[in-house]
């Protein structure tokens, strides 16, 4: 389970056109039950997406024990990051929360990772050229 998971996350980064340069560490637990997966991406607009995710092999699904994925514009400001740090508990989804670049947070699931290059995708397609 946990290497098909990092190789669908290997297999979105080289599949998007939006990426221009990606930086991968992975640390996978002798038994496959546990791993530690984070990286670095630059996008076309020289943005970039910051990531780190421990999951946890609990049978046939995966589980997010702790994640985060940081969008930055090429300014290095914080456009969104998803996350599950234990604060906002009066948020419905917690911990599962995203931060906006307002500085607001709101309830969210833990995002696939394919959504959120789905959504920076639309972020830079929205961008003035």
């Amino acid at each position: 389970m946990i290497n098909a998971f990092i190789k669908e996350i290997e297999e979105t980064i080289s599949n998007s056109s939006i990426v221009v340069s990606s930086t991968i560490q992975k640390y996978i637990s002798s038994t496959k039950e546990e791993a530690y997966v984070r990286g670095n991406l630059i996008f076309i607009d020289m943005s970039s997406l910051e990531f780190a995710i421990y999951i946890l092999g609990k049978g046939k699904r995966i589980v997010f024990d702790k994640y985060r994925f940081q969008y930055m514009d090429s300014e290095n400001s914080l456009v969104f990051r998803y996350d599950n740090a234990r604060h906002y508990k009066n948020i419905p989804t917690f911990p599962n929360h995203k931060h906006l670049h307002d500085g607001k947070a709101i309830s969210s699931a833990p995002p696939k990772f394919s959504e959120i290059l789905e959504e920076i995708t639309a972020i830079i397609a929205q961008s003035p050229k």
